[in-house]
């Protein structure tokens, strides 16, 4: 396959609805005390909270510049149970394209999965767990 040939087929897969990761959507860890976190990051790295309370880091989509992507940022107080049933201090959110399709592979693969996908003015939802026990968040925008 000529040079060419492979850069068309690269280009044609990342066009794909084939159901897959596209990027991170969100990163979450615990915090002994939130708040106080929250003011650290603040004051020292510039990281402002938002309305949800979490900081968003907007980025554009290379292969679409009109396409604005968020990244979501937040701390959790040590022990909520957003991350249950796993043991980790972490949680990412995968933002995903086809969920549908991507809950039906991951169901055919044998992989745990956590709830039904819901639906809200954001996007769509679903938890997974990975090998490892890592509660994971797939999330497809609007």
């Amino acid at each position: 396959m000529g040079k060419e040939s492979q850069v068309n087929s690269m280009k044609s897969e990342k066009n794909s609805p084939a159901p897959k990761v596209t990027g991170i959507g969100g990163i979450f860890f615990y915090s002994e005390n939130p708040a106080e976190s929250n003011e650290w990051y603040r004051a020292n790295l510039g990281i402002e909270i938002n309305d949800w309370g979490s900081s968003s880091f907007e980025s554009r989509n290379m292969d679409n510049p009109d396409e604005v992507n968020s990244l979501q940022w937040k701390l959790f107080k040590n022990g909520d149970e957003y991350f249950s049933p796993s043991q980790k201090e972490f949680m990412i959110n995968y933002r995903v394209q086809n969920i549908e399709g991507l809950v039906s592979k991951l169901r055919e693969n044998g992989v745990t999965i956590l709830d039904s996908i819901e639906t809200y003015d954001y996007g769509k939802f679903v938890h997974i767990m990975d090998n490892e026990g890592n509660k994971i968040e797939l999330w497809e925008p609007k």
